[in-house]
């Protein structure tokens, strides 16, 4: 994701030429003016570090309306949830961290794969988020939005931080940043290990980040390189069937089959340089990331295979090497951004194997996968009075897919192209209003072995290959009120219509191309920020999501959200003082087509008290604060477990949420 679009309109208003760092506090960063929709802003250190936060990947929580979830162990992908999609584990939100993309393309796991255990958040400089497919700098993966995580340059003061908590939670962190002759040096490093509530697995979670920035001036403009190392490697809690609970085979922190978890690696060194000129600005990115994954599953238990179980491992080895340059020029009223952006995907081996307790029994598929890509964006913004501006862009993305699979029928090559147009208009009749009308065209991309398939690799019968691109195309008017320094808020009235929807099938574990959907809905943003001791929000989402087609089946998208609502109250008090409150609520959800199984919602609240001592800092969390039984993720599909007939039995599938738990963490600041 770019970070050049805010200087574009900036220019196109008369703002200053140069390249400017805006400090972000918490969400106080006035858009209007530059904004092209009312579903995009900032969050800056403040506002993310005053939330207490069960996993790295809550961190998405902070774009209004997103749910993150887990339905297995804390090593893996969190599980997202925006605008009516089951992101599954990130196809349709496009993620990066300092330019580097995060979505995973023909991934082991599902198309898409974002996961941030690789992010330390004390580094998180801003969160820059965007819905909605109308932004010319983004391509894959944005339908429903984009998330861009960067890192800060420097740190105000170094921190070393341990946590201890129930459950065997235990964290350690040391940040800090060293001011060199003409340069800076960012240095963090994380620990964190976790046995979990569970009643028969450890999750024995052991994880380690590391992070190096070297940032400075550099050839007339500012660059930075970034090294950043994490491995982890843990046992999983999957979700489990309904009916074993009730039936009092396991309790409901309980698993079915106790021999799941993963190991996840990752390296990768990037490199930025921004340059301010007399007529714009330019800006380049590069990088590489090395990965390696495994992960050992088991949703359907006997339903395949009574004598060794259904339990399988997916696996994933992968470098990625890409850039994004990106030059911009304005003029008096207008100003233009011409945008390359290039990734290959050079993945070794991803493959399915069946397994029994983690011992190899068969191999289902094994490719090896080159997955190129080009992208070429424009964008032109035009100030066409002193109080109306418009946005045009126009975006042409190519794909080249080249599979070499275990299965020579299913080896192959394959290539597709596609054009999407952004448009928007906003209006600032006001000082403190604007409105904007905006629209978009998308895509995300499918698995590049599914667009070469021919025969299944578990039944052998003839499969049909799926779509390279499916495309998308949105719309949205919205609102965005800044009263004052104390007050603003966002509305957005939006629909979204997809080519293909990506399904999550409990049998297989994996996603599925399926039909075409359409949603819409309405999210409202209220930020208040009392006084310099006291900020409150609150962000409430609903959406009315279908397939576009009408089938006896039904036409309910499963996992598909319709209500989200969110509340948060930050409080800074006298002596050092300090308190957090969070309190998350999604409402029920179709689980099948027909509508006739759901999920029963949930709510999540969580709370956080601390002191500042001059170098020190003692801070208390609870998490579930309310010690709800609530679930993270409900699923319904057909499952076997020992003494059941062949065939299984449909049942809902759960995740429930952790229990209550305490977390004590003392810092010292240096």
């Amino acid at each position: 994701m770019s970070p050049m679009l805010p200087l574009i309109l900036a220019a196109a208003t008369g703002s200053p030429q140069s390249v400017e760092e805006v400090s972000v506090i918490g969400r106080r960063l006035d858009l209007t003016g530059e904004a092209i929709s009312a579903s995009e802003g900032e969050v800056g250190p403040t506002g993310i570090g005053g939330w207490p936060l069960l996993r790295t990947g809550d961190l998405m929580e902070f774009v209004p309306g997103m749910v993150a979830t887990q339905h297995s162990g804390s090593g893996k992908a969190n599980q997202y949830f925006l605008r009516g999609f089951n992101l599954d584990h990130g196809t349709d939100f496009a993620t990066s961290v300092d330019g580097m993309p995060v979505n995973l393309r023909t991934h082991g796991h599902g198309q898409g794969y974002t996961d941030l255990n690789f992010v330390i958040p004390e580094t998180v400089g801003r969160l820059h988020y965007r819905k909605g497919p109308y932004y010319a700098d983004v391509g894959d993966f944005s339908s429903a939005g984009a998330a861009a995580f960067s890192t800060a340059d420097t740190l105000p003061e170094g921190l070393a931080e341990l946590s201890l908590g129930e459950y065997g939670w235990r964290r350690g962190v040391i940040a800090d940043s060293s001011e060199l002759e003409s340069s800076a040096l960012l240095y963090a490093a994380e620990w964190q290990t976790y046995a979990g509530p569970w009643s028969d697995i450890d999750e024995d979670v052991n994880k380690l980040n590391l992070l190096a920035k070297l940032s400075g001036e550099l050839g007339g403009g500012r660059g930075s390189v970034t090294a950043m190392s994490y491995d982890n490697d843990w046992n999983s809690p999957d979700q489990i069937p309904a009916r074993a609970v009730e039936q009092g085979i396991i309790d409901a922190y309980g698993s079915i089959d106790g021999a799941l978890g993963g190991e996840t690696s990752r390296r990768s060194l990037s490199a930025n340089w921004d340059a301010p000129l007399d007529d714009g600005a330019f800006r380049a990115n590069a990088y590489i990331i090395d990965y390696e994954f495994s992960l050992w599953s088991n949703f359907t238990y006997g339903l395949d295979d009574a004598a060794r179980g259904d339990q399988f491992k997916q696996f994933d080895d992968r470098r990625i090497y890409g850039f994004d340059l990106s030059r911009q020029w304005r003029g008096e009223r207008n100003g233009w951004e011409l945008g390359l952006q290039g990734r290959r995907d050079d993945i070794g081996r991803v493959g399915l194997y069946r397994t029994e307790a983690r011992e190899p029994v068969a191999r289902v598929r094994e490719d090896a996968v080159m997955e190129d890509s080009l992208g070429f964006y424009a964008a032109h913004n035009y100030a066409l009075t002193d109080t109306l501006r418009s946005y045009l862009g126009l975006r042409y993305d190519h794909y080249d897919f080249d599979v070499e699979a275990s299965l020579p029928q299913n080896s192959g090559t394959e290539s597709d192209g596609a054009t999407s147009f952004k448009a928007s208009l906003a209006w600032q009749p006001f000082d403190i209003a604007e409105f904007y009308a905006s629209f978009g065209q998308g895509l995300h991309s499918n698995d590049a072995r599914g667009t070469v398939i021919q025969l299944d690799p578990t039944s052998g019968e003839a499969a049909e290959p799926v779509d390279p691109l499916v495309a998308s195309s949105g719309y949205e008017l919205g609102a965005r009120v800044f009263v004052s320094d104390r007050l603003h808020s966002t509305l957005a009235l939006w629909s979204l219509e997809l080519d293909s929807e990506l399904l999550f099938v409990g049998d297989a574990g994996n996603t599925e191309a399926s039909r075409p959907s359409e949603r819409s809905g309405v999210e409202l943003g209220v930020y208040w920020f009392a006084s310099e001791r006291l900020d409150a929000e609150l962000e409430l989402s609903y959406t009315d999501a279908s397939f576009a087609d009408r089938e006896m089946v039904g036409d309910d998208i499963p996992g598909a959200i319709p209500l989200v609502a969110s509340a948060a109250v930050n409080y800074r008090g006298d002596g050092g003082w300090f308190a957090a409150a969070h309190l998350r609520h999604f409402g029920s959800y179709p689980l099948v087509e027909d509508g006739g199984v759901e999920s029963a919602g949930s709510s999540l609240l969580n709370l956080r008290v601390g002191r500042d001592l001059q170098s020190w800092r003692l801070q208390l969390d609870l998490l579930n604060a309310l010690d709800s039984d609530d679930h993270d993720v409900d699923y319904f599909y057909a499952s076997r477990l020992a003494g059941e007939a062949a065939g299984g039995v449909e049942d809902i599938h759960y995740h429930i949420f952790e229990p209550r738990s305490l977390r004590a963490s003392v810092r010292y600041k240096f």
